[in-house]
């Protein structure tokens, strides 16, 4: 049973993933690498408990009498010593995630769950880390935690099924304020796990269009609109240069160096890079910014690049390969995890009545014109096997 939580990591997602844990009543010990860094984490809890508490989204309790349930330490082989589950919310940076759960593992009681909110790292090796395989799984939150639905549990090679279902039942115990929780089970340790996985594709053709424009004088507003949806918040590019090029670009690199050569960042956000134009956070990136304020842009012409079909095309392809790789057993659970992590369609669903001809030809189309043999359909998708794999 999970009572006592160890939360590595003060940041924006640990302290998000601490806030609710809190609001579950959890008992809660906070961890980072200086006070100051854990002081600025609770003041940014204390401010999202007491907003709710304004709204009176806290039933029968205080934002006073959560904050008296959490505890904070520089030594994280102290704070173990009583825990349930340990969550590490760190840096992505594998080397320091390692020592995370290397200290963890030899100061931990032995029940204790190790678990890792990483994007995109091995959970493998980070079990591996803390010579306790079998106890260390995944467990994945998107950004910001308290409105997010989807939490992805990933199961790495060691991991004992007992440790994913105290893994699965915790991450649904814990209150989300747009919804139930969606909490899926990723059966392999693969880059990306589900939701990620699914969109990382999508970059590759984006990048091949932001070349070709710059190369053939095509306004890049041109290639944004062709994604554009306006009922949704950011298109595409202006969402990029949010977020920041510099992610983009590392996430690139990873899937690069773990699927295949043609997830290579294209030149012009590689030259963004070395330019230190990495978006909004400093006041150039794809577009000018003026601080947090988007930039305007004339919707009137597209490039006639892309389009939303061929998106959801390249989703479906990347689920396919899911299926292949044993990642997921159906692809009902593809669809609810992007829905629950994007608000957006299933990219499964468009295969739903077997006829896959027109999707195929348009991702053998596109690939013929930008040379990207990652996005030709898979073997899962040309045989129609997926048609069996709706539900598990």
């Amino acid at each position: 049973m999970v009572k006592n939580v160890v939360i590595v990591g003060s940041g924006a997602m640990g302290g998000g993933i601490a806030q609710i844990s809190l609001m579950a009543q959890y008992n809660i010990t906070l961890v980072d690498i200086c006070d100051e860094f854990i002081s600025r984490g609770i003041k940014n809890i204390k401010f999202g408990l007491e907003k709710l508490e304004l709204k009176k989204k806290l039933k029968d309790i205080t934002a006073s009498q959560l904050l008296s349930s959490i505890k904070s330490s520089t030594r994280l082989s102290e704070a173990v010593k009583n825990a349930d589950l340990m969550l590490e919310a760190v840096t992505e940076d594998l080397a320091i995630k390692k020592e995370v759960f290397r200290i963890a593992g030899e100061n931990a009681p032995s029940h204790c769950i190790f678990a890792s909110n990483t994007s995109s790292m091995s959970i493998h090796e980070l079990g591996m880390a803390s010579q306790r395989s079998e106890k260390v799984c995944g467990i994945h939150f998107f950004n910001p935690a308290p409105l997010m639905r989807l939490v992805e549990v990933i199961k790495a090679e060691n991991t004992s099924i007992d440790t994913c279902q105290i893994a699965i039942n915790w991450a649904k115990s814990l209150p989300c304020l747009r919804g139930k929780r969606y909490v899926p089970l990723v059966l392999k340790d693969s880059p990306g796990f589900i939701a990620n996985r699914i969109q990382a594709p999508v970059s590759i053709a984006i990048s091949w269009a932001l070349d070709y424009a710059v190369d053939h004088n095509i306004p890049i507003e041109h290639v944004d609109n062709d994604l554009f949806v306006p009922v949704v918040p950011m298109s595409p590019l202006v969402l990029l240069d949010f977020v920041g090029l510099d992610i983009s670009y590392s996430t690139s690199k990873y899937f690069e160096s773990k699927l295949h050569p043609d997830f290579k960042p294209g030149k012009l956000i590689s030259e963004k890079i070395e330019k230190g134009e990495l978006g909004m956070k400093t006041g150039k990136g794809l577009y000018q910014w003026k601080g947090k304020i988007p930039p305007e842009i004339d919707r009137s012409k597209k490039a006639d690049l892309l389009n939303l079909d061929l998106v959801l095309a390249i989703q479906a392809n990347e689920g396919c390969r899911l299926l292949e790789e044993g990642v997921v057993k159906d692809w009902s659970t593809i669809d609810k995890t992007m829905r629950a992590g994007f608000n957006s369609l299933g990219p499964m669903t468009i295969l739903a009545d077997g006829n896959t001809d027109k999707w195929m030809d348009l991702l053998e189309q596109f690939s013929d014109k930008s040379g990207k043999e990652y996005l030709r359909p898979c073997e899962m998708m040309k045989s129609g096997k997926y048609m069996g794999l709706q539900f598990s």
